[in-house]
């Protein structure tokens, strides 16, 4: 096979590679690179023309960074802009509570680095350039497969220079939960169900103001804040469903429920001049029955749409994607793996995911939900909340979940010499 190679065709271009993986977030960039590691003739399509958007998965988890260290670029990596945190502390109807504490993770980088993602996938593009064999298409958006017969051949995309057939022995999907991909291969999903929404937006943050606090709980309301160093990512959570009617309550009355929640913010609320200016995140929670066909694999938000609870959609990705190279990069070199052989990454995968799952159902049942109801009743902290807080070696236990996950993942994929 000519590695990357164009050509001309009657219907338009055509490019030949022995993998196409669909989208250019933390799944894809990282398969890209470890595939590009192994000399593996790989693109990657990625349907914008930059990173820089306002994800909401901006957490770089332990699991995630002790990744980056063995690939060694732990290093280039945490020079970039960050902020660093170990401990999951909240008010919860006023109650001081600790949900986790990261310091007693057993691990070489025992915190959460907050970093914008585009800084993440922006430096894995950067780190790949070194391999010949990986291509990072931008402005590339995969609008349907290529089929012969029963097999997935690879994606038809559009481009600035037109359409383009790119013909692949394995195609990848990696484009999120709303994967045209997914879509088009006919798969389904098993839908579980989230009871919130999430209003996503940025508040100022002035030089001098700190504040441990990551999140809020009150009665009908609840909030997560991440400090950002110059400005405050602000998480509000509502129930499902209900962002018309917060709406017709008014900007002001939703920005003077914040500064009565977290005063802190109050200054930096004056950014929030508009509607354009709060972003509305529709939560689910699904999983695909089944992640292959032949020449066809799904994986991360693909494969399985995640909560935010526990910020861990980026870092499950970054797993998926480290398996993925694991079990398929040494047999991608000979061509197409079979079905059965793609869908190991599934029952590798599969029992994190659920596992994970059934997680953020839990709190989402025990203390979102709960927190959510409409009325002024007094919160009372969760017996398990409490014991949390009381007994610090459970601290530990909730780091572990929320930082490394259920059965992390290692690199063992070759590396090309």
């Amino acid at each position: 096979m000519d590695a990357g190679s164009f050509s001309e065709q009657p219907s338009g271009r055509t490019m030949q590679v022995r993998c196409c993986i669909v989208g250019g977030g933390p799944a894809g960039m990282m398969l890209g690179y470890l595939f590009g590691r192994a000399g593996i003739d790989v693109v990657v399509l990625e349907k914008h023309a930059d990173f820089f958007r306002d994800f909401r998965g901006d957490t770089v988890h332990p699991s995630t960074l002790q990744v980056m260290d063995e690939l060694g670029l732990i290093n280039g990596f945490l020079k970039l802009p960050h902020q660093q945190l170990q401990k999951l502390d909240g008010m919860f109807g006023g109650t001081p509570v600790r949900i986790a504490d990261l310091s007693r993770v057993g691990t070489k980088y025992p915190f959460i680095a907050f970093m914008p993602q585009w800084d993440f996938l922006n430096f894995l593009r950067e780190a790949g350039k070194q391999f010949a064999s990986l291509k990072v298409m931008m402005n590339a958006e995969a609008i349907d497969l290529i089929h012969r017969g029963d097999q997935i051949a690879g994606v038809r995309a559009n481009t600035p220079e037109g359409p383009i057939d790119i013909v692949a022995d394995l195609t990848i999907a990696c484009d999120g939960r709303h994967s045209i991909v997914r879509e088009r291969a006919g798969l389904a999903t098993d839908e579980i169900g989230a009871p919130m929404d999430v209003l996503w937006f940025r508040a100022g943050r002035r030089p001098n103001e700190s504040e441990n606090l990551f999140a809020r709980v009150e009665p009908g309301k609840m909030m997560v804040t991440f400090d950002r160093g110059d400005y405050w990512q602000c998480a509000y959570v509502i129930a499902k469903g209900q962002f018309d009617a917060v709406k017709a309550r008014g900007l002001p009355a939703l920005l003077d429920d914040v500064a009565r929640m977290a005063p802190i913010l109050k200054p930096g609320l004056a950014d929030v001049k508009g509607w354009d200016d709060v972003k509305l995140l529709t939560v689910a929670i699904n999983r695909l029955k089944r992640w292959t066909l032949p020449g066809l694999l799904c994986i991360g938000d693909a494969a399985h749409a995640m909560s935010p609870v526990g910020g861990v959609g980026v870092n499950l990705a970054v797993q998926d994607a480290v398996a993925t190279a694991n079990l398929l990069a040494a047999k991608l070199t000979s061509g197409c793996p079979t079905e059965d052989e793609l869908d190991a990454v599934r029952r590798r995968r599969e029992f994190p995911v659920k596992m994970t799952q059934r997680m953020q159902v839990i709190a989402q049942n025990n203390i979102v939900s709960a927190a959510l109801k409409p009325g002024d009743a007094p919160l009372k902290v969760p017996l398990a909340v409490r014991l949390i807080t009381a007994v610090p070696w459970l601290q530990g236990i909730t780091a572990r979940l929320v930082g490394l996950g259920v059965r992390p993942e290692h690199v063992h994929s070759p590396a090309q010499s």
